[in-house]
């Protein structure tokens, strides 16, 4: 008698499942089209959390991951979708995780999506992102390449935003592009190409006035080379 009941428990929650998740994927289909409606994000990912719950689809994921990651949530975007390279990736995905990697410090990690975005789709701000990760990895050679390629495919009106002060600019994709070749030879000899480096500089800012992350570089290696032109103070004594 025992075993029958049990089985009719069995029964009844399998039927009240298949009558109850329609009508809950109903509820939260109109509940995402509303908080779209009063653009409230943390609505947005709960209702896309639950439809994925209710009826999980990739599609579902790579959204609520490009949503984590608007919204600078880096780790749960990479959480949602993982961090390892598939080649069933959407565009969308390969995005997420590339720009979720470089901003939690991951760069060797990250150069390996935006390769990925680079091969499906090349084009100049990707080519960015790509010389700037090589810098950070030391790969001048590879860094050399994709300025190269930034600085024949940039358009004027094409545009890099900045982010270290305050208040974020943008400037130039060209003078941004110059910037890191000023950099780019600098690293490789910071004694030989100091004069090249400042020279480029302030061609960058010759394009792009208010390009303050130029103008450190350059007030920098100019304290370098007035520090190196003044007279030992041991040799005085």
């Amino acid at each position: 008698m025992k075993k029958i009941i049990g089985l009719l428990v069995l029964a009844s929650s399998f039927m009240l499942n298949a009558q109850t998740n329609p009508e809950l994927l109903k509820h939260y289909e109109a509940y995402y089209k509303q908080m779209k409606l009063q653009g409230d994000v943390q609505g947005i990912i709960n209702a896309m959390t639950h439809l994925n719950v209710l009826s999980p689809s990739q599609a579902r994921k790579d959204t609520l991951g490009y949503i984590y990651m608007s919204e600078n949530k880096y780790l749960q975007a990479l959480n949602t979708l993982g961090i390892e390279k598939n080649n069933t990736d959407s565009d969308i995905a390969t995005e997420v995780k590339a720009i979720s990697l470089k901003a939690v410090k991951q760069p060797k990690l990250a150069l390996t999506f935006f390769e990925e975005l680079f091969k499906r789709s090349p084009n100049a701000l990707l080519a960015y992102e790509l010389a700037e990760l090589n810098m950070q990895l030391q790969n001048l050679t590879e860094v050399d390449k994709h300025i190269a390629y930034g600085m024949t495919n940039s358009k004027d009106d094409m545009k890099k935003a900045f982010y270290e002060t305050q208040k974020p600019y943008e400037v130039s994709l060209k003078a941004a592009f110059t910037y890191l070749n000023a950099i780019s030879i600098y690293t490789k000899d910071k004694k030989a190409n100091l004069d090249a480096a400042i020279e480029i500089l302030e061609n960058s800012l010759k394009i792009a006035p208010n390009f303050n992350l130029a103008t450190i570089a350059k007030n920098e290696l100019q304290r370098q080379k007035q520090n190196a032109l003044k007279p030992d103070s041991k040799a005085k004594n």
